[in-house]
């Protein structure tokens, strides 16, 4: 049985005090040969005694017993390397054949490719599976596989306990790296084998691990290997790899009605919220019994006419002024589509609450006061009937319903109906909308005339021989949604249940498809969470699509995490999140020119912030659509103009050439919106 001596320290217990040694002294140890070994030294028969915890070893075994370190059997010395001062091989550090030794087996599933560093003598075994982030194995070889002299270990390249190192750093993974994309993780993978692969061969004679092959057609085949991966592709374009929808996304019911998101808009007074209540009446989402119910209340708050706008003003502040302050939202099936109504606030003071509701429009119908004096005031002196077709059109609405309301008040007469419409047809073709996308319908909301049936009044059936208000909504075309993308949706509105611990953001998804189970992620906080379950129209729902308005309920983070202007994204591929912007505008009617330094209101979908016009870079010609060369000191009307902006928050933003509902801004100063536009650029404070 081989004995263990100790020299008078236990180096079971203090072990740790070697990490003070250098490696060099247990690879390399000075003979000196005109001096006599001492007798302690002496190596008995059979038996090798180990360098790190000195135990005896029997000499069958290639390690050591104790400590696992392997055996160094070649150290002999000639006489040409004593003058040379080298040893015959060079072997690399006790710290890291201990740590290698104790490696599990690779296992046979794997393939491996080996190689050599810098004539180190040491055998390179990389994993080769598909999973990324897989660490590479480094095994060293055999003492006795090499054949021939090893050149001594060259200290410009990396060492073995260096790549030891860098592997255990290299295991340690943040949470917060579950939300890279695979991609990312396949190059960074790549990145380690490009490292290996660099590490060239300098005696490539020698055979590695006594395989047979040579470390030559080793190195080639593992850079083989590393051109199979695309180690070209950097991880820019990793990130940038197309987007496949699986098939639950693309699949939907045939037969079904399709959404449409509708907003109504126009001027304080014009009849707005009565329309919308008098569709959901008639069309039967409101019951009689729930009808009587608005009309005996408004009637004892002495507002009678209200009743019907009563059922989405539903806040006793909007009751009690008579005015619509938030976007209302009913869901309504009319013969072709599912309608979602938005009904906006008409107040020049709740254009932001307007901005951040009708955002989600696909369609719009634009109410006028057809009383005497109503339109015109609508239209000139800060009337909301200009700002709210300008802005409707730059939520990317192309299709229109012009509704001239209360033709009661002026005997349903014909003239007044033509004169409205000379007048607005001029204005709505400066704003970008064709002819053959607006639709023109006289109606009046409190004699019910033209909104579901065709007029029963003789002095309008006699000139009018149009479609009602209904059939002129069920006309128009929803627009192609991006199903195809990944996931976006702003969140428009969020609702939080403490005692549950349960948060609810609701919106419009603009992009991509989710389902119950789906994991999103949530910026800009940048925190995962999971969709629990979702619904649409007050009613459950397992699957919502792109141009979807639904209610998602997330469970597994923060409530805090979760907020209106915030959107959920694909986890694989995130939206980005910017305070800077270079914006391509058009100046909208304004008092006084914008200089370079003046502070803004900036809308983006469901977000606001302060921004600063940091610089303009260049006017573009209306006409060519061309930069003009002289550089511009101010904005004035009507002038469209290429500007940066710093915002004293960061947004979720995306360029208008990858997602348009995320690329679309307003700027407003005073309580008038200055401008409209798209993002061109994302820049880097």
């Amino acid at each position: 049985m081989p004995r263990k001596v100790n020299y008078g320290l236990d180096y079971e217990e203090d072990y740790e005090v070697y990490d003070e040694y250098d490696d060099y002294y247990y690879d390399q140890e000075e003979v000196q040969p005109h001096q006599p070994a001492k007798s302690h030294n002496k190596k008995k028969a059979n038996i090798w005694r180990c360098p790190i915890c000195t135990y005896d070893n029997d000499e069958s075994l290639s390690y050591c017993d104790i400590c696992g370190v392997i055996r160094d059997a070649s150290l002999t010395v000639n006489d040409k390397e004593k003058e040379n001062g080298s040893l015959r091989k060079a072997e690399v550090s006790m710290l890291a054949k201990s740590l290698f030794s104790s490696s599990p087996p690779v296992s046979g599933k794997l393939k491996s490719e080996p190689s050599t560093l810098n004539g180190n003598n040491i055998q390179v075994i990389k994993e080769t599976k598909s999973h990324p982030g897989d660490l590479t194995k480094v095994v060293l070889a055999s003492g006795g596989a090499s054949h021939g002299d090893t050149a001594p270990f060259k200290f410009d390249s990396p060492s073995p306990d260096d790549i030891v190192f860098a592997g255990k750093n290299a295991s340690k993974v943040n949470p917060r790296a579950r939300a890279q994309s695979s991609a990312a993780k396949d190059a960074n993978s790549a990145e380690n084998l490009e490292t290996s692969a660099r590490l060239t061969l300098k005696d490539p004679q020698s055979e590695v691990g006594g395989s047979g092959q040579r470390a030559e057609e080793g190195s080639t085949s593992l850079s083989s290997k590393l051109s199979g991966l695309g180690l070209g592709q950097t991880l820019e374009g990793a990130h940038k790899r197309e987007y496949k929808p699986e098939e639950w996304m693309l699949s939907d019911k045939e037969g079904a009605l399709t959404q449409l998101n509708l907003a109504i808009v126009g001027h304080v007074d014009s009849g707005k919220s009565t329309i919308s209540g008098r569709l959901l009446h008639q069309l039967g989402r409101i019951s009689r019994k729930e009808m009587h119910k608005y009309e005996k209340e408004s009637r004892e708050k002495g507002k009678a006419s209200f009743a019907y706008a009563w059922a989405l003003d539903e806040s006793s502040e909007e009751r009690e002024r008579g005015v619509t302050m938030t976007v209302g939202v009913a869901h309504v099936d009319s013969g072709r589509h599912h309608m979602v109504l938005l009904d906006s606030p008409g107040h020049r003071d709740l254009v932001p609450n307007l901005i951040m509701g009708a955002a989600q429009a696909d369609v719009a119908v634009l109410v006028i006061d057809g009383a005497p004096g109503a339109f015109e005031a609508g239209m000139e002196g800060g009337g909301q009937t200009r700002e709210h077709a300008q802005l409707v059109r730059s939520f990317g609405v192309d299709q229109m319903v012009v509704v001239v309301n209360k033709m009661d008040l002026v005997g349903y007469a014909q003239e007044r109906f033509c004169t409205i419409k000379a007048h607005l047809a001029q204005f709505l073709r400066s704003c970008g909308f064709k002819e053959a996308s607006i639709t023109w319908v006289p109606l009046s909301s409190m004699e019910n005339q033209n909104l579901i049936e065709p007029p029963s009044d003789p002095r309008i059936c006699s000139w009018y021989k149009g479609p009602s208000l209904l059939e002129a909504i069920d006309a128009l075309q929803p627009p192609l949604r991006d199903i195809a993308k990944p996931l976006r949706m702003p969140i428009c509105d969020v609702i939080k249940s403490r005692g549950q611990g349960q948060v609810s953001a609701s919106g419009k998804l603009e992009a991509g498809a989710m389902r119950d189970g789906t994991k999103v992620l949530v910026m800009p906080s940048g925190e995962l969470a999971t969709v629990r379950s979702m619904e649409r129209d007050s009613r459950p729902c397992h699957v919502a699509r792109a141009g979807d308005n639904v209610a998602v309920v997330l469970q597994g983070i923060d409530m805090s995490a979760v907020m209106s202007g915030g959107v959920l994204c694909h986890i694989d591929f995130p939206v980005q999140v910017a305070a800077a912007l270079e914006l391509k505008i058009l100046m909208l009617d304004v008092a006084t020119p914008i200089l370079v330094g003046a502070e803004v209101e900036f809308h983006i979908h469901h977000a606001r912030e302060v921004a600063r016009v940091t610089k303009i870079v260049s006017v573009v010609d209306p006409k060519t659509g061309k930069a003009a060369k002289k550089v511009a000191r101010f904005l004035s009307s009507k002038q469209s103009a290429v500007i940066e902006v710093a915002l004293t928050g960061a947004v979720c933003v995306e360029e208008f050439s990858k997602c348009r509902a995320l690329g679309r801004v307003f700027l407003r100063s005073s309580g008038n919106t200055i401008a409209v536009g798209i993002v061109i650029k994302v820049l880097e404070l």
